[in-house]
């Protein structure tokens, strides 16, 4: 069997930045443990595969350990394949999901997530927390991911992670974020127990973020930088049970898989 693969450069303007994933269209699902299989040797933070569906089309996300639930990247890049390869025509699609229904949106060269608003709840700071950072957060919150609120952006830059102890706490992994000097806020993202110490942008991060940061700084649209080797910029806009969440892709790769 032959499969079409792209690898999508997400939240960048050119390649070598932001995220890169993986993109197999399908037109019925292959089994769970080929999908694995298929994420493991493409080796990147996630693989996304795709199916037809009378609304639009089914999105699933994988990273080289697991499925997961959300993941903004690989969406951005799936509708970046399909405006792009495969004559997309209209300007929004609807992906469903494990998160529910997710839109994404054609605005020139922009493309546009309409993502759940993932609003963190406060929550305490545990040990293993201040092992794995190598200092203590002012604050943390969770959701679908803890995030330990930082003082300043050195703070962030500073950060060397301890994963073996990231890796003991619940949830997806960690976020790191703090008040920007050039943006509304920065972040770092870290989920080793999902084969992913430290992911370069990762835009299910902002539907906990911006709604966090939208109240603390008393504005819905907000701009932020993920402060990854590579790095990737964003527009956030926090909009009622929704968070719109704005970035660029490039294509590094179009090939095939022999399976």
């Amino acid at each position: 069997m032959k499969l079409d693969l792209y690898q999508i450069d997400a939240f960048a303007k050119k390649a070598f930045e932001g995220n890169p994933a993986a993109v197999v269209p399908l037109m019925t699902w292959l089994s769970d443990e080929v999908m694995q299989s298929i994420a493991a040797e493409n080796n990147l933070a996630e693989t996304a595969f795709f199916v037809p569906t009378d609304t639009g089309f089914y999105i699933r996300w994988f990273t080289p350990t697991k499925e997961i639930a959300l993941c903004g990247h690989a969406t951005l890049a799936s509708a970046f394949v399909l405006y792009e390869y495969l004559d997309y025509q209209q300007n929004q699609i609807e992906f469903d999901s494990l998160s529910g229904i997710l839109k994404v949106q054609k605005k020139a060269d922009c493309l546009i997530l309409d993502f759940p608003n993932q609003r963190p709840a406060a929550t305490e700071i545990s040990q293993d927390l201040i092992t794995g950072l190598g200092m203590t957060p002012s604050s943390c919150f969770e959701s679908e991911d803890i995030i330990a609120v930082l003082d300043n952006e050195a703070d962030v830059i500073a950060i060397t992670p301890d994963f073996d102890a990231l890796s003991k706490l619940p949830l997806r992994g960690v976020i790191v974020t703090a008040p920007a000097n050039d943006y509304d806020f920065v972040a770092r993202f870290f989920a080793p127990k999902y084969g992913i110490p430290e992911d370069p942008v990762t835009g299910s991060a902002y539907t906990q973020l911006a709604p966090y940061w939208a109240e603390c700084l008393d504005k819905n649209t907000l701009t932020a930088k993920q402060l990854s080797a590579r790095g990737g910029e964003l527009e956030c806009t926090v909009v009622g049970d929704r968070v719109l969440i704005s970035g660029h892709a490039v294509s590094y790769l179009q090939g095939e898989i022999n399976i």
